[in-house]
This record gives structure tokens, sequence and C-alpha cells, in this order.
């Protein structure tokens, strides 16, 4: 018995002296990094960090030695920042450091451990606090259920004062616990918000006073909320909601989360298992994915705030602006935002566009024209927010894609009553179907623009629009026609058939009656002549008269040209001198 006691005592001595031995290493290596740093010698120095990496240091270890050393941290950062033969090993330090501090503030025996000091000597409370403030958010589940425990009496008001002193960085947690059933810890969240004194918990509060299970939580709401601000006590919680989604969605400065980690959480209750919960987002985020919580917190404070959707809309095409992934609480298969956008209607899609805009956001902007553009008609889309239309005024916004888009939208809903603005639409649609902005949208890009513009065009011509004057884009569709490309060709003879002008009909038959073209572009295009002819007799020339005369008659030309020639000619309405030479120029003697 006794040779094993001494085997597992030598066991134990070896560990602690190996222990001993790395974290010796571990700080030899730190101070040689840094000495080399310093003095310039950098080769050394990253060998140096390559070997402090190497050896696995403990990350709780390494926060130490970099609390101790604050101006060697200081050189550590400057690196990262500016060093590039160093900046991937300072990188990998400052990992390891973070996350030893990470592991210090949420462990969660150094946080039970120091709720449990907490009712020991008075320098022990206080050492306790201190360490519970500095472990922030992470500790509040805990104090939480220590509060709720009952065999923890005794230890109750020491607890609760704790909780009241834990600053700005529990705000979150302990809103979100106030949706909890148990109103004894309630009430302490209640207090404990109000003692911090940080105005992100008035919504919450308020609505705790909406609501109140009793008299008592209202009355104790009602002074909690004076102790931050007494004029929010005539204010609804829906509205508080709402401004609180704002200040979220311009990224006021008193709601950023924690800035000692590169992610940040958000908290949830869950009832089912009684107990707070937190999800661990981007921080690149986390600005958008609260203003859409607060959102929906005002919502269902009151479904009638129609402004918490419009700023729902914003925030949630504002996360997506950042390219990052939704967060795993969002859920699988959740919508993306453009589903909602389009689900929305026109009322709220034009709120929040008229926040895009004035706020410049060229992202939000156009995936708001677009939604407009698929799910609304002439009246919802000319629908006015304030004193202005923000579709309309989507027309002149300093974006080439923007402008483009609303321009379809409103093209593309017929109008019948003419607005200020109007005229831009056609500005705009000849732009698009020129491609001009091949070089800032890319070739597919603009070549989708043409098409959507071709379509408006289209439209407006077949339901003889008088508000959009599709004549004022001749020029640029004769332009077309005589371009490199024969679908938008055929596209621009098309529209230019519904042109009551000379210049229209001559230009499309100029490209019918041209060898230089493939026959299926000339026969499209004889089509388009036919229907030019049909709709407004004939305003050719002789010569193209006399040309279109000469392809009916002739037995060298492909027989489909032919018939579809004659058609034109027939089209024309000519005087029948002509057909009747044709007739006996082919009649046997």
């Amino acid at each position: 018995m006794s040779i094993k006691i001494s085997k597992i005592w030598l066991l134990a001595a070896m560990l602690s002296c190996t222990s001993l031995l790395s974290a010796a290493a571990m700080e030899e290596n730190w101070n040689d990094f840094l000495h080399y740093t310093a003095i310039g010698r950098y080769e050394l120095a990253k060998s140096k960090a390559e070997a402090l990496i190497e050896s696995d240091p403990d990350p709780v270890k390494m926060l130490e030695l970099s609390q101790e050393n604050p101006r060697g941290y200081s050189i550590l950062l400057r690196v990262y920042n500016s060093n590039e033969q160093l900046k991937d090993a300072a990188s990998s330090i400052i990992d390891i450091i973070e996350e030893g501090r990470y592991i210090k503030r949420t462990d969660p025996e150094i946080i039970r451990r120091e709720i449990k000091r907490l009712s020991s000597t008075i320098r022990g409370r206080i050492k306790a606090e201190k360490r519970l403030r500095n472990s922030g958010e992470f500790a509040v589940p805990y104090l939480l259920n220590a509060i709720a425990d009952e065999s923890r009496k005794d230890e109750m008001p020491y607890i609760t004062a704790a909780l009241g002193k834990m600053g700005r960085d529990a705000v979150r947690p302990l809103c979100a616990a106030l949706q909890m059933k148990d109103v004894a810890v309630k009430s302490e969240a209640v207090r404990a918000l109000g003692s911090i004194g940080y105005s992100e918990a008035l919504p919450h509060l308020k609505l705790v006073w909406e609501t109140a299970e009793t008299e008592d939580i209202k009355k104790l709401a009602e002074k909690n909320i004076q102790k931050i601000k007494g004029s929010a006590l005539k204010v609804s919680s829906s509205d508080l909601f709402f401004t609180l989604a704002e200040d979220y969605y311009y990224h006021k400065d008193s709601l950023k989360p924690n800035t000692e980690f590169d992610f940040a959480n958000v908290w949830f209750w869950d009832n089912t298992q009684k107990r707070l919960t937190r999800e661990k987002v981007e921080r690149g985020y986390f600005f958008e994915l609260m203003c859409m919580r607060s959102c929906e917190w005002s919502l269902k404070a009151d479904p009638e705030t129609g402004e918490a959707i419009a700023l729902w809309l914003d925030g949630f095409f504002k996360a997506q602006q950042t390219g990052i992934e939704m967060p795993e609480y969002f859920g699988q298969g959740h919508a993306d935002a453009m589903t909602y956008a389009v689900t929305a209607g026109p009322e709220y899609l034009h709120q929040a566009l008229a926040r895009a805009i004035k706020d410049k956001n060229d992202y939000i902007t156009l995936n708001l024209v677009e939604a407009l553009a698929a799910s609304s008609g002439e009246a919802s889309l000319l629908e006015s927010f304030g004193t202005s239309q923000p579709l309309v005024d989507a027309l002149e916004y300093d974006n080439n894609a923007v402008q483009l888009s609303a321009a379809i939208a409103l093209g593309g809903a017929n109008p019948t009553k003419d607005f200020v603005g109007s005229s831009l639409i056609i500005e705009r649609l000849s732009t698009a179907i020129m491609q001009e902005n091949a070089d800032k949208f890319g070739e597919d890009k603009a070549a989708e623009y043409a098409d959507r513009a071709f379509d408006v065009l289209d439209k407006l011509c077949s339901a003889r629009n008088r508000i959009v004057k599709v004549s004022k884009a001749q020029k640029t569709l004769i332009r077309v026609i005589r371009s490199d490309s024969d679908k938008y060709r055929i596209e621009a003879a098309e529209v230019l058939a519904f042109l009551k002008t000379a210049e229209a009909q001559k230009a499309i038959a100029n490209v019918a009656l041209s060898e230089d073209f493939d026959k299926s572009v000339r026969m499209s295009v004889f089509d388009s002549l036919i229907h030019s002819a049909k709709l407004h007799g004939s305003k050719l020339t002789d010569e193209q008269i006399d040309k279109l005369y000469s392809m009916t008659a002739s037995r060298a030309i492909d027989s489909e040209l032919r018939e579809s020639a004659a058609s034109a000619y027939g089209s024309l309405n000519l005087p029948s001198e002509k057909v009747k030479t044709l007739i006996l120029d082919q009649a046997r003697s």
C-alpha cells in the first residue's frame, strides 16, 4: 500500500515539475518574442512566436502573462496590424489569449464558486462581486438560478445585491429573463435592471408594467422605470421597442457588444427548460439581429405597429448585406429577406424604402425596389410616404441599378395617371436597352436589365399607355436595331412597330430588306414591319417600296423570305397597279 502511495506522489511530483517547466518555457518564449520584436530582429521573433504556439500553451496562463505586461500586449497588437512578417504568428497568439479570456470569464465552476463567496467575508464578497462583473453577461444565468434555489435563502441578500451591480453587460440577458413566470425571480431581475440604470431596459420594463401578473410587480416595474427615465411611463412599450430597434439599426455606441471577444451573444428565455439560453453570433451583424428582435418585440406588444415591420425588413436586408451566414437560431430553411419583403406588401415596403433612400444604402434600396416591382400594382407603387413617393424618388437615386429597377417597376405597372418624374421612366429604360452600364454591372446583368426593359416597353406599347411616352425612346431604339445584337435588333423592331413615325417604320424596313442579316432575323423584322404597316399605313420611301416589290417578284430569293416580303408589301395597302404588274409578270402568254 505504501509503495502505491509513493508511486502516486512521485507521479504527481513529476506532473507538477513538467507543468512548471512548461510554464517557464512559455513565459521565456513570450518574453523573447517581445524582446526580439522590440529591437527589430523579426526572424528571431518569429521563431520564438512559433515555438510558443507549438508548445500548446495554457490559454488562461497566456492571458495572465499578457495582463502582467500591458506594454508587451500593445507590441503584440501593433505587429499584428503593421508587420506582415509577424502578422500570422501574432494572430495565433492573440487567439490563444482571447481563448484564455473567454475561459476565465465563462467557466461555470469559477462563476458558481464566486457566487458562493458572496456570502463569505466582506473582503471575499468584494472580490467575488468584482470577478462576477468581469464575467458579465455569462454570470447572469447562474445568478438567477441561485436566486431561484430556495435552499439558498440565507445567501439571497448578497446574490441580489451583486446582480444589481453587474453593469451594462448584464442588461440583455436580464431583459430576456423578464419572460419567466417565476414572479419572485422576475422581481429581482426588474430591481437589478433599475439599479444598473441603462435605457436599453426601458421597453422590457414597460412591457412588464403593461402585462403585470400582479399589482406588486406592476408597481415594482414602475419604480424601476422611474429610476432610469420616468417619462418612459408615458410611452407604450411598442414605441419604446421601436426606438430601441432604430438605435440598434444605426449602431448606437452604448449598445455595442463586449469588445473583448470576436463574437456577440443573443439571449433567449427557454420556457420549457425555464432558463436563459444564448446564441453565439458574428459581431458583423449583431446590431442588425438585435434590431430585428426589437422590432419583433414591438409587434408582440402591439401588432398594429406597422413601422416595426418596415424596419425589420431594413434590418434583415442590412444583415444579409454583410455576407455572413445567418445565425443558427434562424433554423434550417429560414426564408431570406426578399421572401419576407415580397410578402409584406407595398405599405411597409415604401416605409422601408424611404429609410434606405435616406440612409443612401444601395443594397437595401435596390432590393426593396425589386420587391415592389415583384409584388405591387400601379396604385400601390405610386403610394406616398410622408411628403414623398419613395419609388419615384428611386428614379433619381445615385445608383444606376436602382434607377433602372425603379423605372422597370413603375413602367411595368402601366401607370394611367401622370406624376412628377414620369418622364424619367423612358430615360432609364433607354439606358437599359443600350446596356450602357455593362462595365459597372457586367455583361450578364446589363443584358438582364435590357431584357426586362424591352418587356416593359412592349407592355406599355400594347396597352397604348399615354403617360409614359415610348416615342421618346425612338432614337435609342433605332440605334439598337442597327447594333450588333440580333436578339435586341428583333426586340427593338417589335417596339418601333408601335411608333407612328416614318423614321421608326423605315428603320424596321432597312433591316428586313438588308441581305447583311440572317434569314431568321429578317423574317422576324418583316413581322414587325407588317405590324407597323397595319397600325400606321405606309411610311416607307419609294426606294424601299421598290426594293420590297423586287423581293416579292424575284424567283431567286428564298421562298420564305419572299412570302414575308409579300405579306409586308400587302400590308402597306398600296395602289393596285403594282399588284396587277406582279400578277401579269408571272402569267404565261
